[in-house]
């Protein structure tokens, strides 16, 4: 009995000078929270001088849940780029671009906004579509999301996700639902599934969409 009341005379002691004990806390507050995988942001503006390629810039990589709203904090939000600027989001080591390895074979669902949900809806779904990522929300089919890109355009901004295999049509038709879910996008609006190859070889406007949900 007097060990247990001299223990707490010592807590209270400790508080009342001030002095904490993180053996109070629990383990979840002291650490970061880790992430399935580490993530890219790449920030592309055009540049007459240089190649598109060359134009995109790799940001920084975060592979915690703490990291990452340090990041999204203290950049500007997507509604504020200049027009003809994009933010990407991808895993480390695959690159923005329908070129690289884990891309070639994929898509993209993409979502097209006009003017007046820049102010409105941009930001909005640029986060969730982050978090669904980091947060693998795509269940058993998120490995197979590569990464996701805005894009900021005087005539209406873009939003895509990408995913790296095509013909995973149960994959990329999952994706796509609940991508709509989480953006609380109205059954009576469709989205479209867009492949890399096809984008490649036609305009954007004119590009088939593969899939839709």
């Amino acid at each position: 009995m007097a060990t247990s009341n001299t223990e707490e005379i010592k807590e209270i002691e400790r508080k009342e000078q001030g002095i904490i004990n993180f053996d109070e806390f629990p383990p979840e507050v002291l650490i970061k929270h880790p992430l399935q995988h580490t993530w890219t942001l790449w920030y592309y503006e055009p540049d007459k001088s240089k190649s598109w390629e060359e134009s995109q810039r790799e940001i920084t990589s975060f592979d915690t849940a703490e990291d990452f709203w340090s990041l999204y904090n203290h950049i500007k939000p997507a509604s504020e780029l200049r027009q003809g600027c994009d933010y990407s989001m991808f895993k480390q080591g695959i690159r923005p671009m329908w070129e690289d390895d884990a891309n070639k074979l994929g898509g993209r669902w993409l979502i097209n906004l006009d003017k007046k949900q820049r102010a409105t809806d941009l930001d909005h779904f640029w986060l969730e579509i982050l978090l669904c990522m980091i947060g693998e929300a795509f269940n058993e089919y998120s490995d197979d999301v590569c990464g996701a890109v805005v894009n900021v355009r005087t005539k209406g901004d873009k939003i895509g996700i990408w995913t790296s295999n095509a013909n995973s049509e149960d994959s990329v038709i999952e994706i796509g639902r609940k991508l709509k879910e989480r953006l609380r996008i109205t059954p009576k609006l469709t989205i479209g599934y867009q492949v890399h190859k096809d984008t490649m070889i036609k305009k954007g406007s004119q590009t088939k969409n593969t899939y839709t949900v």
